[in-house]
């Protein structure tokens, strides 16, 4: 496992040196529209894989590797693994792990990414470009380090985003890789990252959270539904986090037809006291508790032989 004491000591701002590809991706969106020339079906493609992949950050990497809300079998968990890693913000295991350290602390002095500590700009994209959180927190997704296949596509996070790149390529050519790749892999960065930072200073709260989580129907129709941010942080183990019928929620609408075709099952969703906004304080520490001791126990559903 990494030195945890090695990685502290390194400089807590972004590094120029290793986020160049990130930059140049950037360049490669901006100055590749001009290049490949426009067909009404390029922002097609792109807005089509940018909505596709970002089910997978929500409804995989975050849902269920990071709050395990759901239920499914370990091929498809691999899929859902396989799915959010084409998006290019890093291995499965690293994702889950830093998004539960926020949960823990947010908002407060050790959240990684807090508007209210850093500013917008760090909480946006500074502390991804920052070498000080390179490493796994493997100490805190336990739970699905279990599966040698998932920490075999947290080490080679970056295998999948190269295979779709050249795939589109050879598909497509360079207008295919362009839009399809780069223009929607820049955009599904920030509209990942909007949650972050944007819903933490933009929006309305309905539910005490103790930190600045806020509801934004802007932000969850960019991200399928995570812009119900107040919603998710004061009751984070559901599948869906627009906890009424008008919050527009598009993860949660496929994880109910994922559900139908029998892929996932035992969705959870809020109680109506819950909804209802009566929390008793009370159960606080059992709930603490549970959530603790189920992220060091792997799923048993999932943890059945592949087919």
């Amino acid at each position: 496992m990494p030195n945890a004491s090695a990685a502290r000591d390194v400089p807590d701002r972004f590094d120029p040196v290793t986020s160049l590809p990130f930059f140049a991706a950037h360049v490669a969106a901006l100055v590749g529209v001009f290049l490949v020339g426009f067909k009404w079906w390029y922002p097609v493609v792109a807005i089509a894989l940018y909505y596709v992949r970002m089910f997978f950050v929500t409804a995989g990497y975050h849902r269920y590797f990071s709050h395990r809300a759901y239920k499914t079998s370990r091929w498809f968990q691999f899929v859902l693994a396989l799915g959010g890693t084409t998006c290019a913000q890093k291995g499965v295991l690293w994702w889950a792990g830093h998004h539960r350290d926020h949960h823990k602390y947010s908002d407060q002095p050790d959240d990684i990414h807090s508007p209210r500590q850093k500013g917008v700009v760090w909480a946006h994209v500074g502390w991804i470009l920052s070498r000080q959180y390179d490493e796994t927190k493997f100490d805190r997704i336990k739970d699905f380090a279990a599966y040698p296949e998932l920490r075999w596509l947290n080490k080679w996070h970056l295998v999948p985003p190269v295979v779709l790149a050249v795939a589109l390529q050879l598909i497509g050519g360079w207008p295919l890789l362009v839009w399809g790749f780069f223009v929607s892999t820049v955009l599904l960065w920030h509209g990942t990252f909007t949650i972050n930072s944007l819903s933490h200073v933009f929006g309305s709260v309905r539910y005490p959270s103790d930190d600045d989580s806020k509801n934004n129907l802007l932000l969850a129709l960019i991200t399928c539904g995570e812009g119900w941010h107040n919603n998710h942080h004061y009751y984070q183990s559901t599948a869906n986090q627009g906890f009424f019928w008008w919050e527009v929620d598009f993860s949660y609408y496929m994880l109910k037809a994922l559900s139908g075709l029998g892929l996932v099952w035992d969705l959870r969703t809020p109680p109506k006291h819950i909804r209802d906004g009566v929390k008793p304080s009370l159960l606080a520490p059992l709930v603490a508790a549970a959530q603790t001791r189920s992220e060091s126990v792997p799923p048993r559903v999932a943890a059945r032989p592949l087919d």
